[in-house]
């Protein structure tokens, strides 16, 4: 029985000549990943279990990007424990503020996440790095602790479900109105501890950062993982940025899947996930009345890359932010911020009546630089829009893509600019 994508990486981090879904495996670690949040309780649980050092300082990443730079004493607290901790073992991959960003855009930047590997990261939207071929995905505390500890973790192999891409998108329709346009069709536990694999001659219209979208947001669909194949659009990317040796894995052609899906993205239209759920979507032809909101973001390790904020800029450039609306934009790394102000996109935004943030998870998880008070509505381009996820508990919060976040900013109400 052939194998998917998915299954040869964990077989070949395994020692094994094959798996099949549901079989527990120990697999090889390529990289153990942690932000301020989850970090400092996977140190206290290393020093519950008395283990006073990592397995490779070089194949550990910490970064600090939910509250940071600190928002409180308590954030404060926990970078501190987290850079401490870094110091004291040598981490090669730590990033101190001035060198940080959001985590799921940096790693990748950094060259620290490339075809074929196995990592794991504390953080749910580890699945990022399937874009590039890699099997990452996301675990809890104790779980990254036992990882910096011994470089392995356990993992029951998943079956996988395939999503055959066609076509090409219009203009203004990206990666995220794809995804949530999956989201929507297969429910958030539609793909519930499954591998999404992305296959199909519509990838090659897909950018780079269209797919780190997409893959980040597999868990909303109650993902293992996302993974596409590497082409040369991938291949570029990774020589690009990364020294390292990469290793392509192609799924067998009698690799088993238990559902497959085509999708033609040259249907798909400017979609909107509505409050209080990713599969709550609507294309943009199916609002019919006006929804008014009082602030847009464009950030977060789903939609902060460079792309994104070329997008955004292109929408805004010349107009005026809405009366009493708030633009928050936050660029995904100190990188992309530089090459947005060289592009002049910086300018763009401010002239407009937009703020620009330094690179942090901030609004994101309700934490700071964009909390929504009690009725108030957000149009935003992160990843999840549950009851109170960025304020209080009678927020709404709209996920769409940058293009859809850039026009309902200056409208005031959703819009797109197709």
């Amino acid at each position: 029985m052939g194998m998917t994508m998915t299954q040869k990486i964990l077989a070949a981090h395994a020692g094994l000549e094959s798996v099949v879904a549901g079989q527990l495996i120990e697999a090889d670690l390529d990289l153990v990943l942690g932000n301020d949040i989850t970090s400092p309780v996977a140190i206290k649980e290393m020093e519950k279990m008395d283990l006073n050092s990592v397995f490779d300082k070089d194949k550990i990443a910490l970064v600090p990007d939910h509250f940071a730079p600190n928002k409180d004493i308590k954030s404060a607290e926990h970078c501190k424990c987290v850079r401490e901790f870094a110091i004291k073992n040598n981490i090669t991959n730590y990033f101190e503020v001035g060198r940080m960003g959001i985590e799921h855009a940096l790693l990748p930047e950094q060259g620290l996440t490339v075809a074929g590997d196995v990592i794991i990261g504390a953080d749910s939207h580890t699945c990022t790095y399937g874009a590039l071929g890699a099997f990452s995905t996301g675990v809890g505390s104790t779980d990254m602790a036992a990882g910096m500890a011994t470089g392995k973790a356990w993992f029951k192999v998943p079956s996988a479900i395939k999503f055959n891409i066609v076509g090409k998108p219009s203009k203004y329709v990206s990666g995220k109105d794809l995804i949530l346009h999956i989201i929507g069709m297969i429910g958030v536990d539609g793909a519930l501890y499954k591998s999404m694999e992305f296959v199909g001659e519509g990838i090659k219209n897909l950018t780079m950062d269209d797919r780190f979208t997409v893959a980040n947001m597999a868990i909303e669909a109650g993902a293992k993982n996302g993974i596409f194949p590497v082409d040369d659009l991938a291949i570029a990317y990774m020589k690009e940025h990364s020294k390292r040796d990469f290793k392509i894995y192609e799924a067998d052609a009698d690799a088993e899947y238990d559902e497959e899906y085509t999708i033609d993205l040259s249907t798909l239209r400017p979609t909107i996930a509505f409050p209080h759920l990713p599969e709550n979507t609507k294309t943009i032809d199916e609002i019919k009345e006006q929804i008014k909101i009082d602030q847009v973001v464009i950030g977060s390790c789903t939609n902060g890359r460079i792309d994104d904020l070329r997008t955004a800029a292109e929408i805004i450039k010349g107009r005026q932010v809405a009366d009493k609306m708030r633009l928050i934009v936050l660029p995904a790394t100190q990188s992309i911020y530089l090459q947005a102000m060289e592009e002049g996109l910086i300018r763009t935004f401010i002239e407009a009546g937009g703020v620009v943030s330094t690179p942090t998870c901030g609004p994101c998880l309700g934490g700071y630089m964009g909390v929504l008070a009690k009725g108030e509505r957000c149009v935003s381009t992160t990843n999840r829009n549950f009851v109170g996820r960025m304020g209080d508990v009678t927020s709404e919060i709209y996920l769409a893509s940058p293009a859809v976040a850039a026009e309902s900013a200056i409208k005031g109400y959703i819009a797109s600019p197709v």
